[in-house]
């Protein structure tokens, strides 16, 4: 059984999946909202939304297209995308880390014996933002990692501002982060995924 098979909560989620062509016979149509975990294909589109989102705010993205491309090779298991319609609207992408704490190394580094998932990047696409649409995605993403037999938390970097939002998520500020991007500095936060065995009971893992 593949990983995603056991994981009702990432399965399409069918807001009006049906519906009555003039003859009254029933037709097929796109999910109206679903949940998945990203391909090499979907990378373009992961790109175009990063790039707006972050460009305007730091003038770098987390990861560039290369990168990203590199990630949903390595790990597309570790990655997740909120479709509406077939449009990707919001997407996380993570790897794997084995150290307790994130160095410059993880930017760019999968390790698969590692127990921390490194979230890279969060992103939501601007027509959708203000809706809660990055909140919810990332409590799905928990949600799957506490299926996966390997993780034990979760781990990411985050500018100052963005500290609130991550709390509020469950993230634990742990201090200033090793790593720099050019003049940025950034807060790493965790989020622990084991020892929620009431959460995963009634998860379907």
């Amino acid at each position: 059984m593949s990983v995603l098979s056991a994981l009702p909560f990432l399965k399409p989620v069918h807001l009006r999946s049906l519906r009555s062509s003039p003859g009254g016979q029933r037709r097929h149509t796109l999910p109206a909202s679903e949940f998945r975990c990203l391909s090499p294909e979907d990378a373009v589109s992961v790109f175009e939304i990063e790039r707006e989102a972050f460009i305007s705010v730091s003038g770098d993205c987390p990861l560039h297209l290369d990168e990203i491309r590199h990630f949903l090779n390595l790990c597309p298991e570790l990655s997740l995308g909120w479709f509406e319609e077939g449009r990707l609207v919001a997407f996380i992408i993570g790897s794997l880390w084995d150290q307790d704490r994130l160095s410059q190394a993880a930017l760019t580094l999968h390790k698969p014996r590692g127990t921390a998932v490194h979230i890279h990047v969060l992103a939501v696409h601007r027509t959708f933002r203000q809706q809660g649409k990055g909140s919810i995605l990332m409590w799905r993403y928990l949600q799957y990692l506490r299926c996966l037999p390997f993780a034990r938390r979760a781990l990411l970097m985050c500018e100052d501002f963005l500290v609130p939002f991550y709390q509020k998520c469950g993230f634990e500020p742990l201090g200033p982060c090793e790593v720099t991007v050019g003049e940025l500095a950034f807060i790493e936060m965790q989020h622990p995924v084991r020892g929620h065995a009431f959460m995963r009971r009634n998860s379907g893992c």
